[in-house]
């Protein structure tokens, strides 16, 4: 929705002048679009928030101090925040083992928050509560001073050449570039690497994006597996849900198709 609102060509027209504070979260904010709604709105506060329906649903939150142009230069506007009030945040290998920090893993959570289980769900609600953490799917890592990084959804990274590569981390490069209105980086088959990373991009109306550019501007600011090595230039919108997510379930499967796993 801020996407919508940073692109909207008529916002000028409008006073936004009783509008004191914007809370955001569903997905990692792109720096450059947290940048320009920063620019745009500048007597706004942004408070970045993260969390689930399973945890009532706060889990963290970050303070709009990191959201404000001096802010972004500390990189802890790329952190959904610390853990809220009487809840507890880890995260935590495979085995459920809590990880050093600055090391990803699952994003884990515990508290009076946390629901009691999925109704009428048994063995779902076992292997997500399983030793008295709710385990949210989600990859992150914490810093030294408790700031939680999302970086992807774990189903969602890309394994490629044995590398692993976060979807998020590209399409944070990816949305630097000037002429970018939305962009989603996925997964696809690879006979010779597994899989490859691909970025779907919707460029700004009137602007022109070739898959050149994008690829020569991630290779200034990401290692060069994380780079994607093909692009789509979509002028349709991203399939979204009703959360406002764009449905990368929809973008893959055109290339996934006809396979009996969508890993490679």
């Amino acid at each position: 929705m801020i996407n919508m609102l940073v692109n909207f060509s008529r916002l000028a027209d409008y006073d936004l002048s009783s509008l004191k504070q914007i809370a955001y979260g569903a997905s990692p904010m792109p720096d450059a679009l947290l940048r320009r709604v920063v620019e745009m709105l500048p007597g706004v506060r942004f408070v970045h928030a993260y969390g689930m329906t399973e945890a009532a649903p706060l889990v963290t939150a970050l303070h709009p101090r990191h959201s404000t142009l001096e802010g972004l230069q500390s990189g802890k506007s790329r952190s959904c925040g610390q853990a809220a009030l009487m809840v507890e945040v880890r995260i935590a290998d495979a085995y459920d083992n809590e990880v050093p920090r600055g090391t990803v893993g699952e994003v884990q959570v515990r508290g009076p928050n946390v629901m009691l289980g999925y109704w009428n769900k048994p063995e779902l609600t076992a292997e997500a509560l399983r030793g008295g953490w709710y385990h949210s799917g989600d990859g992150g890592y914490m810093d030294e001073e408790g700031y939680v990084y999302i970086v992807d959804r774990l189903k969602d990274m890309i394994i490629t050449g044995g590398e692993n590569v976060y979807c998020a981390e590209v399409e944070s490069a990816i949305s630097t570039l000037a002429g970018v209105s939305e962009v989603a980086v996925i997964g696809i088959p690879d006979e010779n690497w597994g899989e490859s990373v691909h970025a779907i991009i919707v460029p700004q109306a009137s602007a022109c994006v070739t898959p050149e550019q994008v690829i020569a501007h991630c290779h200034t600011l990401i290692a060069g597996y994380k780079c994607p090595r093909s692009v789509t230039i979509r002028k349709e919108p991203m399939p979204l849900s009703g959360a406002g997510k764009i449905l990368k379930v929809v973008l893959r499967e055109p290339y996934w198709a006809g396979r009996s796993k969508r890993v490679n």
